[in-house]
């Protein structure tokens, strides 16, 4: 019969394991949220590069409009929500021309529409392929989904097009290798991301040996971004780039892509170590060398891409292939501040400068009491970690704390205290 009640029992946890939760709940929030404390509408900031966007069913079911976390909030409260994490370019729409008489409480003035704004099947609350909802009530278990930083669309790794999800850069702890995923549509524009060093693919799990060559790491058979099968110095990248043809597509048909295969091929033969794409610097030439209006290279089949960490340092910011990026929609790829990764940075940043503020405010307070009161509740703190301290010392870590046992130690230090008046 006891064995019953032991499987009964609800689980426990430690009060370190519980704070830990609640402050890595929290971290997460300012994350996603970018600092923004949801206190006013971003209307006012325009076409933000990037904030937290939600869709209200309740209002706009047709999901072809989203409000700021404020909105969400003030306006919302209540409704059905649907949390779309970020998306970039986007001008709060609470309030205006789509959700007929109801007006925002927090700033109303709003223009009918906001013309820049993109939409997709996410604002309806269906994601991937599969146009399923997250969390999938249907699902047995809720799986994670990846991003593409392109559309903004969410996947699940078993319909990204990969024959399987071992496939997926990730280090032995299942931990993400990549700061970028490009899903198969669009990479079809970006093809021409394969005539950039090898190093800017995520590396796969390392499976070839790795030897020391004059106290450089060397990965063995690697696919070389220089068009041969030159190793790879201090890179551990064995992630396979996708293939394109060696004719790439113009105006007027096809033209040489020169005598060297592209990113991703292999040859017997060695190249000059030369021929590789150098890393964008200041300088204004092409670091690519192609015009890319005129001979883009052609996926011979197109598939799921993964970029490494800080990927976007190396593209080309030339006046040909900025204006290149533009025409084709992704002109944020060369903007640093359009990637989750520095979106969660000055997130971070934000965090701290408010952590370091309420720090501030606490101490300004305790600075203005007088020294009878600053006596009273430096002696408070001291007398509860006293007794919480002796609390620990005396109780049995094996068995969890109850609430009867936070009552207690409450009442020992109000029977302290009234024993000092």
């Amino acid at each position: 019969m006891a064995d019953v009640f032991e499987e009964e029992a609800e689980p426990t946890v430690s009060i370190q394991e519980y704070l830990k939760d609640v402050e890595d709940q929290e971290l997460e929030a300012d994350l996603v949220l970018g600092g923004d404390e949801g206190k006013e509408c971003t209307y006012t900031k325009g076409y933000m590069k990037r904030q937290a966007i939600f869709s209200c069913l309740t209002c706009t079911p047709d999901g072809n409009a989203g409000v700021c976390t404020a909105c969400s909030l003030s306006c919302h409260d209540g409704h059905e929500i649907v949390e779309l994490w970020t998306k970039r370019n986007f001008r709060c729409d609470c309030g205006n021309s789509k959700f007929g008489e109801f007006f925002c409480k927090l700033f109303p003035k709003k223009d009918i529409e906001n013309v820049e704004n993109a939409y997709n099947h996410n604002f309806k609350g269906s994601y991937c392929t599969c146009g399923r909802p997250y969390p999938d009530p249907e699902a047995e278990e809720q799986v994670e989904m990846i991003q593409c930083c392109i559309c903004e669309d969410w996947f699940h790794e078993e319909h990204i097009g990969l024959e399987s999800s071992d496939e997926v850069p990730r280090d032995e702890e299942g931990e993400p290798l990549y700061e970028d995923f490009i899903c198969q549509v669009c990479s079809v524009v970006c093809s021409f991301l394969t005539l950039y060093p090898q190093t800017i693919w995520a590396a796969a799990r390392q499976r070839d040996a790795t030897t020391a060559t004059n106290g450089k790491n060397v990965v063995e058979d690697t696919p070389s971004a220089c068009g041969s099968s030159e190793k790879l110095e201090n890179s551990i990248c064995s992630f396979e780039s996708p293939t394109v043809n060696c004719a790439v597509a113009t105006g007027s048909g096809t033209v040489s892509a020169g005598k060297g295969k592209l990113v991703g091929e292999n040859s017997d033969k060695n190249t000059d170590s030369n021929q590789c794409i150098q890393v964008a610097g200041p300088n204004t030439g092409c670091v690519l060398g192609v015009d890319l209006v005129v001979a883009l290279p052609v996926l011979e089949k197109s598939k799921p891409l993964f970029l490494s960490k800080n990927w976007r340092d190396v593209l080309c910011r030339c006046e040909k292939c900025s204006n290149f990026c533009t025409q084709k929609g992704i002109g944020f790829l060369l903007d640093k501040e359009d990637s989750i990764a520095e979106y969660e940075k000055m997130a971070k940043q934000k965090r701290d400068e408010k952590l370091q503020q309420q720090e501030g405010v606490e101490l300004n307070f305790l600075n203005k009491l007088g020294h009878v009161e600053k006596m009273e509740i430096l002696n408070g703190i001291a007398d509860m970690k006293n007794e919480i301290h002796s609390f620990l010392e005396s109780f049995d870590p094996s068995k969890p704390i109850t609430s009867d046992d936070v009552h207690q130690v409450f009442e020992n230090l109000a029977k302290k205290r009234r024993r000092n008046l």
